[in-house]
């Protein structure tokens, strides 16, 4: 097959990249009628927390007031995409108490993973829940609100169950594959671990398939964050040798392990585009999203990344967030917030805080960094 010159290549590309964005101005919102989730704690509204120890204050000070089931101080990307779609705040499956599915739920539990752990929560908090688990979940959860809804009475009980005909109309989203590189990464060096990617990223989209069998079309789909830029990296490692790191001062192997995770998820969802023929499924690039505000965390306003808001982190001695624990003195200390949380970037050294959150949200959810380029409440067509 004959090459094209750089100058007719750009120019095609850029006609591709026209073409697809005026089918987008001129397609309608899909007014998705719910929306369902699966993912760890980049996503968990309150799975990991009702199954296991709940999460503790000063989790969700800034805007629930109170903790409330989320690995931050605040709102997740996923609050912030119920927003964009006009769709309450998603429920945790694994929380029975005070909920409502009408309008979706959300499978997400903390620490878990796409492949089935080797690990356990107790020693590296790594959930149970992984990705199948949370499948089979989904097929259940499907199946029985069918039966209870066809068994109730009146339509108050009616009210906090889905309809069955929406489940072909919903949106589902995906936020996975970061706690396999750290667990990965415990056992073996990254270079070790990029074999093993492809079996990784072909569990995650036999759960798309499985969706997809079940009546669901459209998919949003994150891709991994920059896990080489989490604090938790420099706890113990307070110098790391300048070749170790990359130009947003993130440990160079790990963030390399991600970007080979996010380019076999790319070139998968591809394929998968072709195997579902009447799928909208959409990739979506929050790695890039979370390197730039790393990367320019003052231009943002923000204060430097590798700043922990809440915890005890002096030295070598660390207590976590809402935790007590001996300080470096030898008294107890309490693993407080900082004053202002809105300004950190991390919240507890492996999640991200709600001003964070905020801001990835705004980058992707115009579909500015998706493929195709559409925004998420435009994610039900095919282009």
């Amino acid at each position: 097959m004959g090459s094209c010159g750089v100058l007719a290549c750009g120019f095609t590309v850029f006609v591709a990249l026209w073409v697809v964005r005026g089918a987008v101005e001129a397609s309608p919102p899909c007014d998705f009628p719910a929306f369902y989730n699966f993912g760890d704690s980049n996503s968990d509204t309150g799975g990991i927390s009702a199954a296991f120890d709940a999460i503790r204050a000063p989790y969700g000070e800034s805007f629930f007031h109170k903790p409330v089931g989320r690995d931050s101080d605040g709102r997740l990307i996923v609050d912030f995409i119920a927003e964009q779609l006009k769709l309450p705040y998603l429920s945790a499956y694994l929380d029975s108490l005070g909920t409502s599915y009408r309008h979706g739920a959300n499978f997400a539990t903390g620490g878990s993973t796409i492949g089935k752990p080797n690990e356990t929560i107790y020693q590296y908090g790594i959930s149970p829940f992984y990705l199948e688990m949370q499948m089979a979940q989904f097929n259940q959860f499907k199946q029985r609100t069918a039966d209870l809804y066809a068994q109730a009475k009146n339509p108050w009980e009616r009210s906090k169950l889905p309809v069955q005909e929406e489940f072909s109309r919903a949106l589902y989203t995906f936020d996975i594959g970061q706690n396999d590189l750290s667990m990965g990464f415990r056992k073996m060096t990254p270079d070790q671990l990029k074999p093993s990617l492809p079996d990784i990223v072909n569990q995650l989209a036999s759960a798309v398939q499985n969706i997809y069998k079940k009546g669901g079309r459209s998919f949003w789909i994150h891709n991994t964050g920059p896990v080489g830029c989490l604090p938790v990296n420099f706890f113990y490692n307070h110098n790391p040798l300048p070749g170790d790191l990359d130009e947003g001062g993130c440990l160079k192997s790990q963030n390399e392990a991600a970007m080979e995770f996010n380019r076999i998820l790319k070139e998968k969802i591809v394929k998968l585009r072709s195997k579902l023929p009447q799928a909208a499924i959409t990739y979506v690039d929050v790695y890039a999203a979370k390197f730039e505000l790393i990367s320019n965390a003052k231009r943002e306003g923000f204060t430097d990344s590798m700043t922990v808001c809440c915890g005890y982190h002096v030295d070598y001695t660390h207590v976590w967030c809402g935790f007590k624990g001996l300080g470096v003195n030898k008294t107890e200390v309490f693993g407080s917030s900082c004053k202002n949380p809105g300004t950190s970037i991390s919240w507890d050294g492996v999640h991200y805080t709600e001003g964070a959150n905020r801001w990835v949200a705004s980058r992707i959810l115009n579909g500015s960094l998706s493929d195709p380029p559409i925004p998420i409440t435009q994610a039900c067509h095919r282009h």
